[in-house]
Order: C-alpha cells, then structure tokens, then sequence
C-alpha cells in the first residue's frame, strides 16, 4: 500500500469517527491519525482540513492518557503543547497544528497522550433560536487523536532510513486470559512491553467457533496496563485470541497468560 492510499484510509477513519453523534455533519478532516515524536523529535504536526462549507471553530487541547483499572484516564499536563490552541478554519482551508515537547521524556519509555479536538458550532442566531437557547454554547462534534511521544534508547516505529539502532524498536508483549464479570464472559489483555499495543481485528477461537470481539479497532493497551472487554463467547482452556497488534498485515495468536 503506497503512502497516499494510507493517508486517504487514515482520513476515512477519522470521518468515521466523527459521524458517530447523531445528526453531526462531518467537516474537519484530521491526518495523521497516529502522530508519534520519536527520542529525536522536539515537535511534530497536526493537520487539520475543514471540508464544510463554514467555517470550523476548534480548541485543541493535550491530555496525559494513562489507563488503570481497566479505564482509561485522562489527566492535564505541561510536557506537550499544541499550537495554536484554538483556532478558526475557512470551508476548504487547512490548519497546522504544532505538537511541541517543551519538558524531556523519561529515557527508554514510551508516554502516551490523547489530543482532543472540539469542534464548536456559532452561537444560534437570536431570530433562530428556539426559546431557553440563545444562550446555550452547542458542543458540535469531539475528534479524540492518540500521540506516543518516546525518550532516548527507545524508538516507536521502523526507521527506513536505518539510522537509528534497530534494537531499541519497542515492542508490545501481551498475554490474555478469560474473566467472568457479574456472569458475563471478558477477555482481558495484558502488556508487559515498554510500548503500546493498538489491536484490531480481534477474535475469539474456541473449537470450530471463531467470534470477533469487536469489528475493527478493539482498542489499546498502554505499558504496564490492563484492559478487559466483553467476550462474544466463554473462553475456555482451549480458546485460542488473535489480532492484529499496532498495524501489522496478519493477525497473530496472542499468548494466554495465567
């Protein structure tokens, strides 16, 4: 797949997530969808489109994402910024977005961060407004955007260019097992690696069953965390998991921990 295909599947994805409230036209277009600053990297861009035919009033903010009993977390921090941090695009005009690290990151780990885009329609018109509404701000649409940002010794993504020491790519190491929550069947997943695991295409084997636990992306889970889903079906000792992990061609067989 050449790179302008998997830019056009990355807006595709953002567009599907952004139709998902009821009644919301879709108009910001966001690339990329999975933005990482590796250990050499101070600062990295955030493109955002609007595809409408008004203009497009957006706040963006960086939140630390942590994940821990089997939530995630969402929490204010001062180690990345976006810039600017509101801003207001013309129909078919585009606005960069800097995502600058201004503290260091701790060396050899991975720090996970979502970047909320809030999309915020004009005040309604005194003259179209419907009584109790005028003064009523209406949040349009949310777009929330994952970034892994990496310290020195480890590295989040392949280097083509081959500068880069190819033993300090990080890699994901999960494990899973079957759970029982208030009589319903779960899977969940562990990560004992030092980077993020984003697992899609997941499914559940079990004899001649094969059941999937969610279409497409399943989810991630961060460093030292823990994530549980529904299962489609009670996994017993010879189920077998398997997924895609951080967009990998195939899908391969997850161990099953204890």
């Amino acid at each position: 797949m050449g790179a302008g295909a998997k830019w056009r599947r990355g807006l595709i994805a953002v567009m599907g997530l952004a139709s998902l409230p009821a009644g919301a036209a879709t108009s910001v277009l966001i690339w990329p969808i999975d933005p990482v600053l590796e250990a050499d990297q101070k600062a990295g861009a955030l493109w955002l489109e609007n595809r409408g035919t008004t203009a497009a009033n957006l706040q963006v903010r960086v939140f630390a994402w942590r994940q821990g009993d089997y939530q995630e977390q969402f929490q204010a921090q001062r180690e990345i910024i976006g810039s600017p941090p509101v801003a207001s695009i013309g129909p078919g005009q585009r606005q960069l977005i800097r995502l600058t690290r201004i503290a260091p990151s701790p060396v050899g780990q991975e720090q996970a961060y979502r970047i909320i885009i809030d999309e915020i329609p004009p005040a309604i018109p005194v003259d179209k407004a419907e009584p109790g509404t005028t003064a009523a701000i209406r949040l349009q649409m949310r777009y929330s955007v994952p970034l892994f940002v990496y310290g020195e010794g480890l590295w989040g993504r392949p280097d083509p260019e081959g500068k880069r020491n190819a033993e300090g790519l990080g890699k994901p190491q999960l494990s899973w097992r079957a759970m029982t929550v208030q009589g319903k069947p779960y899977v969940e997943l562990r990560n004992t690696g030092p980077v993020h695991a984003r697992l899609t295409d997941v499914v559940v084997q079990q004899g001649s069953q094969s059941k999937p636990l969610a279409e497409g992306l399943l989810g991630y889970v961060l460093p030292g965390a823990s994530m549980r889903w529904p299962a489609p079906l009670a996994a017993g000792a010879g189920s077998v998991l398997k997924g895609r992990v951080n967009g990998q061609s195939s899908a391969d067989t997850i161990r099953q921990g204890q």
